[in-house]
């Protein structure tokens, strides 16, 4: 199964895809005690959703807005440096023992088809296309043999990030990581029955059609198994918790010199059988509006 989160004539839902793909199943109106698709989860109730899987669409999947996939997500696990060659990113090129984690906020995160916002403080934004895990069954020091069990499903993520606010200060990363919608997750969240081998699925991320990143699983030094395994060591994971499990070289930081996002650029993120997450770039100024591109001279 699909779900996903939009809106519709103006009214906030949640559903799931049709088998062809073209229309959603309003699951908003079908079950009424269930606040929004994160509340679904919470409940852990994805599985009774599947007695609607035949009705006909509400809506044709055209005529609706993506959302931020879960409106409020509960705890946002992002993991570091963690595919086949990004150490050799870095200038420390020391090997941890361990994954490198960090957080960030919900609201630094929009949805599909939605711009991602550059702040008036930096022209630095940058993107990281990334495997995103949504947790479904609670948790706690979870053997890696197990940790698929727990999972509800997976998306597609855009970590993006501000470059420059990472490095204001040592040993931390969260005034880059959380500018509110520079990063994205969507566009629908794919349950584990239509998912097979996580380490086969193929990430690519492309900018403006050019491909940037590509990648596999399999080259992870932490497994997405692992991570929920050591995340679940020191913290309890819930239904409705996520993880970004990390992004490939080729990120726009590595360039010589940089490549940073502009208004009008369009990022895609796609794994086959996760689908693509599109996102455009917008300016922000101060006074809060935003524009796609700049002024003409």
């Amino acid at each position: 199964m699909r779900f996903l989160s939009f809106t519709a004539a103006e009214t906030n839902s949640f559903g799931m895809l049709t088998a062809d793909g073209d229309g959603v199943i309003d699951l908003g109106r079908r079950m009424g005690d269930v606040r929004d698709l994160g509340d679904l989860v919470a409940q852990e109730r994805l599985g009774q959703a599947a007695q609607f899987s035949g009705e006909p669409a509400d809506h044709h999947l055209s005529d609706v807005q993506h959302e931020r996939l879960l409106p409020w997500p509960g705890k946002i696990f992002c993991i570091g440096v963690n595919y086949g060659g990004r150490a050799a990113e870095y200038a420390d090129k020391s090997d941890a023992a361990y994954p490198s984690v960090f957080v960030r906020f919900p609201d630094s995160f929009t949805g599909h088809d939605q711009a991602l916002v550059r702040p008036p403080e930096s022209p630095q934004l940058d993107y990281e296309g990334e495997i995103v895990v949504v947790i479904g069954k609670e948790g706690r020091r979870i053997p890696i043999e197990n940790a698929r069990d727990h999972i509800a499903g997976l998306t597609l993520g855009n970590e993006g990030t501000i470059r420059d606010w990472v490095r204001h200060a040592k040993f931390n990363v969260t005034q880059g990581k959380n500018w509110e919608s520079t990063g994205a997750f969507g566009p629908h969240l794919v349950t584990m029955d239509e998912i097979g081998d996580l380490e086969a699925l193929h990430l690519t991320t492309r900018v403006n059609g050019e491909l940037r990143q590509d990648d596999h699983p399999a080259t992870m030094k932490y497994s997405i198994e692992y991570q929920i395994h050591y995340l679940s060591t020191f913290t309890t994971l819930r239904p409705g918790d996520i993880i970004f499990s990390g992004t490939p070289t080729g990120a726009g930081a590595r360039f010589d010199p940089p490549i940073w996002l502009e208004p009008g650029d369009v990022i895609e993120v796609t794994v086959p059988e996760l689908g693509t997450l599109r996102n455009s770039v917008v300016d922000e100024f101060p006074d809060g509006s935003t524009h796609t591109a700049p002024e003409p001279q």
